[in-house]
């Protein structure tokens, strides 16, 4: 059988010619690496940057956050000590008050 004429054009498909590659361009795609390097590379410290940041921000918060919640805690017991204080010094008045009632009630002559 004869090889058909579809087969041997198949065959015969040459790649095309390589181009001659200057000095100027291997420069230029050197060049272009090197700036997306120093980009990429950059962006990713500017990536850095913005998680530190925000990692001081919440820092930050939680400091603020603990410092108000100690402050208001404080101010809480110094008013609940105060009301004792208050409370206890009205009832030692009302018993005084209670005593001395008593001691005019039982001698009264003394008085």
């Amino acid at each position: 059988k004869p090889p058909s004429p579809v087969s041997d054009a198949a065959h015969s498909i040459a790649s095309p010619p390589k181009r001659e590659v200057s000095l100027e361009d291997i420069q230029k795609k050197l060049e272009a690496a090197e700036d997306r390097r120093r980009s990429q590379e950059a962006q990713v410290l500017r990536a850095l940057a913005e998680k530190r940041e925000h990692e001081r921000d919440v820092l930050l918060k939680a400091m603020e956050e603990n410092n108000n919640f100690s402050k208001m805690a404080e101010e809480k017991l110094t008013m609940k000590m105060e009301q004792i204080k208050e409370n206890r010094e009205a009832h030692l008045a009302a018993m005084m008050e209670r005593l001395q009632e008593k001691v005019r009630e039982d001698w009264p002559a003394v008085l």
